[in-house]
């Protein structure tokens, strides 16, 4: 007997592929479709960090919010119902892009579940970042939902690390934090933030975003690494998308992939999601706001097979952003998970709490 609601067993029976929904573990809705606004000459990560710095005196709260709305209709149209979204939070712009997620978060309840994770910039540590310091409060006063930061910018990432767990268990809020996202091998922080969980025995959820540099350390590192990340019970995301066009550019002989080791990672019994990170901006100028071509791009950069990268974009996706068991589905047109990768049919029905959601497509849908 099926378990499918109604709604996803009409669909199954029309010849619909029936598949969870997927979930998007990682994005930056405040930046998406600022590419044709916003250059990156040099293409690599601090190119990109300078030209949102730049940019900022011509983003507004109604530019942000009318962004951010668009890239989540798009990735709800393409069967996600639930996406963590970090937003900048820094001292020239303020809580500007707290404020307007949070505002999208609430006007889509409907459609999409939104996490809104406050993207604390550097310096956070130290008499230098009590501004920061003071923003991230402000922000969770806001109502954000998971606290983050980039301690492999910072000075020290071994102080930020502790800092950002300290605040988060302040607030009683899970952290994901953009980690190691460098290809340089003798920055690991990860290593410690898995450390650290363990000695804290921090209960509220985290997630290391990216950890690039994993996959430049010896095997022997990369599976001692590894187990102390499964035995700290945190979630690891990859993102091939951004991390395949701003890293490796030092390197035009043989040049690293860019993906974290995620074969090391899940033979240790870590939960690996994949995300698409940037959609069309000055950190990745493309993108289609579409969880089947993440998984693609995990086939290929990450030697997964379609199963186990369509497992990365719902499931394990699901796991890191700790949503439980729910009635959502993506009915696709295919036949089977590989060619759903393959082709990314735009014939979808998207199934939430049961019922159909209410999209262009569905409208048109014969």
């Amino acid at each position: 007997m099926s378990t499918l609601p109604l709604a996803a067993q009409a669909l199954a029976d029309d010849g619909y592929l029936v598949l969870p929904a997927f979930a998007e573990p990682h994005a930056h809705l405040d930046k998406a479709f600022l590419a044709e606004r916003v250059d990156n000459p040099t293409g690599d990560l601090l190119g990109a960090i300078g030209a949102m710095d730049q940019a900022r005196p011509s983003i507004t709260l109604a530019d942000t919010v009318q962004r951010a709305e668009r890239a989540a209709i798009l990735l709800s149209t393409n069967g996600c119902t639930a996406i963590r979204t970090h937003v900048d939070l820094t001292v020239r712009a303020g809580l500007m892009s707290v404020q307007a997620l949070i505002e999208v978060r609430d006007r889509l309840r409907a459609i999409v579940d939104i996490q809104v994770t406050a993207l604390c910039a550097w310096p956070s540590v130290g008499p230098e970042g009590a501004n920061q310091r003071t923003l991230l409060r402000d922000a969770i006063a806001m109502g954000i939902d998971v606290v983050g930061g980039c301690p492999h910018l910072e000075s020290d990432p071994i102080a930020a690390n502790d800092n950002f767990l300290a605040m988060a268990a302040e607030a009683g809020l899970p952290i994901d934090l953009h980690t190691d996202e460098t290809l340089n091998p003798s920055i690991c922080a990860l290593e410690d933030l898995a450390e650290r969980v363990i000695a804290t025995g921090f209960p509220l959820g985290v997630t290391a975003s990216h950890c690039v540099s994993l996959s430049l350390q010896p095997v022997h590192r990369q599976q001692e690494i590894a187990e102390k990340v499964a035995a700290a019970g945190i979630n690891v995301i990859a993102l091939p998308h951004t991390n395949l066009f701003l890293q490796g550019r030092d390197s035009p002989v043989a040049t690293p992939r860019a993906v974290t080791a995620v074969r090391a990672l899940q033979l240790a019994g870590v939960n690996v999601a994949a995300g698409a990170d940037n959609l069309q901006d000055p950190f990745n100028p493309v993108g289609r706001g579409d969880p089947l071509e993440t998984a693609s791009l995990m086939i290929m950069a990450a030697h997964a097979l379609p199963a186990a990268a369509l497992e990365m974009v719902s499931g394990a996706a699901r796991r890191t952003m700790g949503l439980g068991v729910n009635m959502d589905y993506v009915a696709i047109r295919a036949s089977t998970i590989r060619e759903a990768i393959a082709f990314g049919p735009a014939d979808r029905v998207v199934v939430r709490n049961g019922s159909i959601l209410e999209t262009e497509r569905s409208r048109n849908r014969v």
